[in-house]
């Protein structure tokens, strides 16, 4: 049944929309767009040091402010959705994360770009709760969800990859400036088309209050949290700024908890944190950023160093990863709809284990990439695989006008994996490192981090056990 929502208003909870042909397009397409920016000024950052002066301290923060800023304010973007409306939130996502790409491809000094990337990042802690909750309400739960986020996760497996390449290419054709140049036209025809395309989306039918100490606390806690995280493997783990930072993040997170205990509309409703697969399938994210996430850091920095592959060359390599991940993506869809999230789970988690296992092995000085290839191919699989059932899982048994915030604790997990994951993997493989080469160096270390990597993999499959079959949504209140 389709719901015509009036001005200003959303369906009814819990009611589906039937979402034209294009909307799933256009959501795709801002997956792609969040996925690109993760990638693409990679290459591009010596361009911009010796343009604009940064220090080699200062360089990290073009990405790193990106990094802690999406990942502080995601639940933030969440609630938000549901409170002012999924679309509307898109939309003006979009126009952040244009005029913050036009500033950043402006840039005369590392400040203006830093604080281009800041704004950058609060587009994309808005923009992706919006778009996996536009994707979740306007599909109904089932074979229609599973398919349009197989759609949604292969589009940004796409991202990734043409980040790399489109970084190397820009760069060198056109200079640093062009990776923020390429997403000013992409971000505004995007948000033209949502305008005139996406249903108005679903919102709270009771008209609620924005729980602002409670936004406040949970978003320090949660930037903090990233920045130390961030931080602690280029400052080191007792640097007092990363011990600060950890101390005044369990501070807000404490502060946070009992704020929501007394707020009249909190942040996090009580009933949204008691449905068991939003809370395991943020976990499983939190596992699948943690592990999964580091693969790209070892493989850039084995094409780079032990292969000798140009920036250029690097992209395209990372053709193979992405086209196995888009692939697994497809399969996790199919897979979820017929056998349901936590089988799929589990066969994905334990192809990615053998693939992440079998390239682990075969790294070594010397060797070239078709050795790589086998297991490159299966991990990139059992990403995909995984990608697809974790999103279906977070998404499961939570009411369509609430999935923006269920999508803000499944993001949050995810960053927060991400951080803790990458830091701890680079301190693993720092470990091993050892030869005399920086290319045998290089090797080993990797060796070492992917195949602890493979083994802990094994954390999916035991959080997957834990799922349920099957959720009813909860009556939102």
């Amino acid at each position: 049944m389709t719901t015509t929502p009036g001005p200003g208003s959303g369906p009814t909870p819990g009611a589906s929309l039937r979402a034209p042909g294009g909307a799933l397009a256009i959501l795709a397409i801002a997956q792609l767009i969040i996925s690109l920016d993760i990638n693409i000024v990679f290459v591009a950052l010596p361009d911009m040091a010796s343009s604009l002066g940064f220090s080699a301290q200062n360089l990290q923060w073009v990405v790193s402010a990106y990094t802690v800023v999406m990942g502080g304010f995601m639940l933030l973007g969440g609630r938000a959705s549901d409170i002012l409306g999924q679309k509307r939130v898109f939309i003006l996502a979009l126009w952040i994360y244009a005029i913050a790409s036009l500033i950043g491809g402006f840039a005369w000094s590392p400040e203006i770009l830093i604080g281009a990337r800041v704004l950058q990042g609060l587009g994309g802690a808005l923009l992706f709760p919006a778009t996996l909750s536009l994707v979740n309400s306007l599909h109904a739960e089932g074979p229609a969800r599973n398919r349009a986020l197989a759609i949604w996760g292969g589009a940004g497996a796409s991202g990734l990859t043409l980040g790399s390449l489109a970084g190397g290419v820009l760069t060198d054709l056109f200079g640093w400036a062009a990776v923020f140049f390429v997403n000013v036209p992409l971000a505004g025809i995007v948000a033209l088309l949502a305008w005139r395309i996406i249903p108005i989306g679903v919102r709270a039918a009771v008209r609620r209050g924005f729980d602002i100490p409670g936004a406040i606390t949970i978003t320090a806690a949660a930037t903090l949290a990233v920045f130390a995280l961030v931080q602690a493997p280029e400052m080191g783990w007792s640097h007092p700024s990363v011990l600060v930072g950890a101390a005044l993040a369990i501070i807000a997170g404490i502060a946070f908890a009992l704020i929501e205990r007394r707020a009249a509309d909190p942040l996090v409703p009580a009933h949204i944190v008691r449905n068991p697969n939003l809370i395991i399938g943020s976990i499983i994210t939190f596992l699948y950023m943690g592990t999964f996430g580091a693969i790209p850091y070892f493989m850039t920095t084995l094409f780079q160093t032990v292969l000798s592959f140009t920036p250029l060359q690097t992209g395209l390599a990372f053709l193979i990863p992405s086209a196995a991940i888009f692939v697994g993506t497809q399969i996790g869809g199919r897979a979820t709809t017929r056998f349901g999230p936590r089988p799929t789970l589990i066969l994905g988690a334990a192809v990615g284990l053998v693939g992440t296992a079998w390239f682990g092995l075969t790294v070594a000085s010397g060797a070239s990439l078709l050795t790589w290839v086998p297991g490159i191919v299966l991990s990139g699989l059992g990403q995909g695989i995984v990608w697809t059932a974790m999103w279906v899982a977070v998404g499961t048994g939570t009411a369509d006008e609430e999935q923006g915030t269920a999508s803000g604790i499944g993001a949050t997990a995810q960053n927060t994996g991400n951080a803790i994951g990458l830091a701890v993997f680079v301190a693993i493989g720092a470990t091993f490192a050892s030869g005399g080469s920086e290319a045998a160096r290089v090797a080993s270390g990797a060796q070492g981090a992917l195949t602890t990597l493979a083994a802990l993999l094994l954390t999916i499959i035991v959080a997957a056990l834990f799922l349920r079959r099957r959720a009813r949504p909860p009556v939102s209140g």
